[in-house]
């Protein structure tokens, strides 16, 4: 198997990856080198930059949300630096909004967190004619429920009442599901 995604690399298999969880990353690099890809990674947007100035990457995996900044500053510069890399962006706050502006600025797929390196690798090497078959596992519908609240939260600066007031749900309901744990 490792021989054939070698040979749908084409013939530069660079692959930058970009994501502020060091140990996710680090275990992500792993994977991509064992099928075939030559990896380097970058822990924030200024790091990412400087490695796209040095040697534009053919292909690059690229989280939405940085300590440093966002996402889709990275993968505007590597758009511009290379034209042709086939680049992912990974989030564990996935919305239509930000796949849509993702894909504007030059993204060529989107990817919710988790994925795995074998749906990564999929988005990676589609052909962009056909999509890349559905993830082995896919978020429960309560998992996306719970993101789409989290972030909500996030974006009312972690205010209950303006978050609840924009989710048109209770306060109170709001209060006893951001208490709980996140479901799987």
């Amino acid at each position: 198997m490792n021989d054939e995604k070698r040979l749908a690399l084409g013939p530069d298999p660079s692959l930058l990856l970009v994501d502020d969880d060091d140990m996710f990353v680090s275990r992500l690099a792993r994977a991509m080198e064992r099928r075939g890809f030559q990896t380097r990674t970058a822990l924030s947007v200024a790091d990412a930059m400087v490695m796209i100035e040095d040697s534009a990457p053919a292909y690059a995996v690229i989280d939405l949300r940085l300590e440093d900044g966002n996402g889709l500053d990275v993968v505007e510069a590597l758009r511009e630096a290379r034209e042709e890399a086939k680049i992912i962006v990974l989030t564990g706050y996935g919305a239509i909004a930000t796949a849509v502006a993702a894909v504007k600025m030059g993204a060529t797929d989107y990817l919710s967190k988790p994925a795995d390196a074998n749906d990564i690798t999929s988005a990676l090497l589609a052909d962009g004619e056909l999509l890349p078959p559905p993830p082995e596992n896919p978020m429960s519908a309560d998992r996306v429920r719970w993101e789409h609240i989290q972030r909500v939260y996030e974006q009312c600066d972690r205010n209950v009442s303006e978050t609840a007031r924009r989710l048109h749900m209770h306060r109170r309901t709001l209060q006893r599901i951001l208490a709980k744990r996140g479901p799987r």
